[in-house]
């Protein structure tokens, strides 16, 4: 049987929709929260093979998705370039700021990554052949706003002025992350998955001139090097929030979706694409934790907007506080036109 997402990705539009939901293996669910509980902090967790392969799919046995997604973090490349990661409760990721010596001076290590690509072997062999195996990665800029901040920022300012002060080495950092995020995407494909996606979530207030530079041109080296390798799997990309950047982001790049935003209307954004790939989105999150009507109508909203080739999910991410009820709610509505919403 082939697998709907992959048919989707060809350009050939399906229904009903493909649905998974990014972050769908998360807090949200009790049964993560045991295993999770089981851990001694977040990075562990991602490097213990059988546990993440274990949350990865849980979702698809709870709610039958079209697609499992590894469970790790975007973070994971700037800890194979050396950097010292941790994930703080109530504060998130935190890393010590990088200077311009260490950009100079990277010693990459990517065997740290090893067990991430066993968990995918292992969700592979136990995944049905129909469902797709999605395997990622952070955008180079994203990454590097962590790299140079140390946390995540609202503005991004502090990693924008580097760019225009530092040029040269804004752009090695880039070009670094760009290089080992390849090898990564590489190397999980090698281990099961059918797919890959590229997260750029910070993609939002760049300037035209500074979103070609910090985004597109890395991400296009991340491609050009992962098919350079043979490797012919898809390539989604979700420039989140860029705004009309995003047109560019999916007309220059060689991809097969690009996810959108809740703030972009997938009708006009298709009529701006210069060519036919997919889309993926783009429910409001927030609606998906309200529930209820609010949930339903938002959800017949985005049915209503689309056309083509496209993948049923969020704008975002799963929240913590979402009901499994109304998870399951979403994906009948989309199947099957019925939803019992809570």
């Amino acid at each position: 049987m082939t697998q709907a997402i992959l048919k989707v990705l060809a350009g050939k539009p399906v229904t009903p929709y493909p649905i998974w939901m990014m972050r769908q293996a998360g807090r949200h669910l009790p049964e993560y929260m045991e295993v999770r509980a089981s851990t001694k902090n977040f990075i562990d967790f991602c490097f213990s093979p059988n546990k993440a392969a274990e949350v990865t799919l849980q979702p698809i046995r709870r709610y039958d998705m079209d697609a499992a997604i590894l469970f790790a973090d975007i973070l994971l490349v700037p800890i194979a370039l050396g950097r010292k990661v941790d994930f703080i409760k109530g504060t998130g990721p935190v890393l010590d700021p990088i200077t311009i010596e260490d950009i100079r001076s990277f010693k990459p290590d990517m065997s740290v990554l090893e067990p991430v690509y066993e968990t995918l072997s292992n969700v592979r062999s136990n995944l049905e052949s129909h469902k797709t195996l999605i395997g990622f990665c952070g955008g180079p800029w994203t990454v590097a706003t962590y790299m140079i901040e140390g946390r995540g920022s609202p503005k991004k300012e502090i990693a924008k002025r580097f760019a225009y002060e530092h040029r040269s080495d804004m752009d090695l950092l880039l070009e670094s992350i760009a290089v080992a995020s390849a090898e990564y995407l590489i190397r999980q494909a090698k281990a099961g998955a059918d797919v890959l996606k590229i997260f750029e979530s910070w993609a939002e207030n760049l300037a035209p001139d500074l979103f070609d530079r910090l985004v597109i041109k890395p991400t296009e080296t991340i491609i050009r090097l992962v098919r350079e390798a043979g490797i012919d799997v898809p390539i989604m990309g979700f420039p989140r929030g860029a705004g009309l950047n995003a047109v560019r982001y999916a007309n220059q790049l060689d991809i097969s979706a690009c996810a959108l935003g809740t703030d972009v209307p997938v009708k006009k954004f298709k009529s701006l694409l210069t060519k036919n790939i997919a889309t993926q989105g783009n429910l409001d999150p927030l609606a998906l934790r309200i529930g209820g009507d609010t949930l339903r109508s938002s959800v017949q909203n985005v049915l209503e907007s689309l056309e083509g080739p496209h993948i049923f999910n969020l704008g975002h991410g799963v929240a913590p506080d979402v009901k499994p009820e109304n998870v399951l709610a979403v994906i009948n509505h989309v199947r099957t036109g019925d939803g019992q919403y809570v």
